[in-house]
């Protein structure tokens, strides 16, 4: 920490620093809390973030800061413009700190201005503001405040009553001691998979270790996001961590329910894919909706008016947050009936209440999208694109087709192809080539539903049936193919193939775009991957080439789309995305 006399000299003492390093403003008027600075001058998420009294700039900010201050410097003069300079200006943008922010807006580079709730942060000018400032910051516990702004916000009722009361202290705990929220999240990933281990074993006693495990890891999950925001240690390493860590604990602890049940003499490997299928599928309803309705203009919708209101009930909100069984109350769930009853039972819960929860929101999607009046962007109308995941058939077919008119059209075309491609696959015989003719139109509908830009009511609905179709298709061919290990393999299969739509979903979330079209060419695109499955079901029928052909698919795509993803994610452009906690 250096004192500058002027803002000329801030300047220069500025400019000796390295060019890679943060640097901060503060104005040594300044009189507050230090979690308030810390909200405005460590946060690494935004190029620049100010507080009242106080500005900091990442390295990709530096140079704009320097050209403000220098401005600054020739406008105002050597000395720190008093009380009286920018009359009209806001109290905290009189400063030099607060100066250079506007300086920097002005000029383009985005400042973030972090709510600072019942925080102080002022610039007093008299002795009785700093009274009076004094008696506000000592008057708020500045640690009790970081503690409960680290609790993520809108969380389920038994991560907030269950967990969060005591998380938060170890998440304090480990931020005392030098851990990192990446430490803490790749904890939790062991722990689960440590978890799914003792599952595997098919004994009771492995049941039992494997529910408490299964618990402590969730503990950890949510440890690792209130240490982040307790330190501020947000990091595009954990932001790609944080995303995908969860549906791999998820898959991996309902591969070794599998394992132990068959060690138990009960196959319910197809009822272990079914719960991953329908777990994916209601993910991409909610990623779908969202990214088609975040931006819209004119976004206005009387079912959503209702549950706004219904949010202003207490007893409501958590009604509504539980019955969508979100991912607390869902692996308390499992934890609990893995301990007590059978890995069979343990997934019967599972698909029943994830398809009850599946049809409560995708119900209420529904009538929001028929009854709103909003118009789509092209941002949304791109993003619904990249999730469908369109492969060269598909894409050929678009190139070519003239695009269907009508407003709901592109839904209607891609779930009639989704229906035509499942029920190929449940009612013809097995291996049959007409399966594979039926795939052969489960592409040419797949293109004609993204042939024109997706800015429908209802066009939301197109990348959760493409990933009905393909995952459904998997799961059924497998199954009924009656091959040892077909089902683990589709298993495989369709765990490689649900990352990359995970991974798609994170990046567009962040802002980056999909994956490039290369890789999406590389793996076939949805259509292509369920064409290129009947083929070989229709090739290998009743054979353990089946299998084999399952695994090295699976293998290959998992391979090209973790490469890609991991050379992503740990580069300079991947973008940090993170929950927000509680407001102070």
């Amino acid at each position: 920490m250096q004192t500058a006399a002027d803002a000329g000299d801030a300047a220069a003492r500025l400019a000796a620093v390295p060019a890679g390093h943060r640097v901060a403003l503060v104005d040594p008027r300044f009189v507050g809390h230090v979690h308030a600075l810390r909200l405005g001058l460590t946060d690494p998420r935004f190029p620049a973030a100010a507080v009242p009294g106080a500005l900091a700039a990442q390295p990709e900010a530096r140079g704009a800061l320097m050209r403000a201050l220098r401005r600054a410097t020739a406008a105002v003069g050597a000395p720190v413009a008093g009380p009286d300079a920018d009359a009209d200006a806001a109290p905290e943008d009189r400063t030099v700190p607060g100066r250079i922010a506007v300086a920097l807006e002005a000029e383009g580079t985005a400042v973030k201005r972090p709510e600072l709730g019942s925080l102080t942060a002022a610039v007093p000018t008299d002795a009785g503001a700093r009274a009076a400032a004094e008696s506000a910051r000592d008057q708020v516990d500045d640690e009790a405040v970081r503690l409960r702004s680290a609790v993520k916000a809108h969380d389920g009722f038994f991560t907030t009553h269950g967990i969060s009361p005591y998380s938060r202290y170890i998440a304090r705990w480990c931020a005392r001691r030098g851990l990192t929220p990446n430490q803490v999240t790749t904890a939790s990933l062991i722990t689960a998979l440590i978890a799914a281990g003792a599952a595997a074993t098919g004994t009771r006693g492995g049941y039992v270790a494997a529910g408490i495990l299964l618990l402590v890891s969730f503990v950890l999950d949510c440890t690792d996001g209130q240490l982040a925001r307790y330190s501020l240690q947000y990091s595009t390493m954990g932001a790609w961590l944080d995303a995908t860590f969860d549906r791999a604990k998820e898959y991996a602890y309902y591969a070794g329910l599998a394992i132990g049940a068959v060690r138990g003499g009960d196959d319910v490997w197809t009822l272990a894919l079914g719960a991953m299928v329908l777990q994916a599928c209601r993910h991409v309803v909610d990623f779908s909706f969202n990214e088609a309705n975040h931006d819209a203009v004119a976004n206005t919708s009387p079912t959503a008016a209702l549950s706004d209101k219904l949010d202003s009930v207490g007893w409501t909100v958590w009604a509504r947050r539980m019955i969508v069984l979100p991912i607390g109350e869902r692996w308390a769930m499992i934890a609990v009936l893995t301990a007590l009853t059978t890995p069979r039972v343990v997934f019967y819960a599972l698909l029943v209440g994830c398809s009850l929860a599946a049809c409560y929101t995708t119900a209420g999607r529904l009538l929001r999208s028929l009854t709103r009046k909003a118009r789509r962007t092209d941002r949304a109308a791109r993003a619904l694109a990249d999730l469908a995941d369109s492969g060269p058939l598909a894409q050929g077919v678009a190139a070519v087709a003239p695009g269907l008119r009508g407003g709901f059209t592109a839904p209607v075309v891609a779930l009639l192809g989704t229906l035509v491609m499942i029920g190929a696959a449940l009612f013809l015989p097995y291996g049959s080539w007409l399966t594979v003719a039926a795939a052969a139109v489960y592409a040419l509908l797949s293109g004609l539903a993204v042939a024109r830009p997706l800015k429908g009511a209802l066009d939301w609905l197109v990348p959760p049936f493409f990933r009905a179709g393909e995952y459904v298709t998997i799961l059924v061919l497998a199954a009924r193919s009656d091959v040892p290990h077909a089902v683990p393999a589709a298993f495989g299969l369709v765990s490689a193939v649900a990352y990359h739509h995970y991974d798609t979903v994170y990046r567009i979330r962040g802002g980056t775009g999909a994956p490039p079209q290369w890789l999406v060419r590389t793996i076939g695109g949805h259509e292509g991957r369920t064409a290129l499955v009947a083929v070989l079901a229709a090739v290998l029928t009743h054979t353990s080439g089946f299998t084999t052909a399952l695994t090295a698919l699976a293998a290959a795509v998992a391979l090209v789309v973790l490469v890609e993803s991991i050379r992503f994610w740990v580069s300079s452009s991947a973008p940090a995305v993170h929950d927000e906690g509680e407001l102070a």
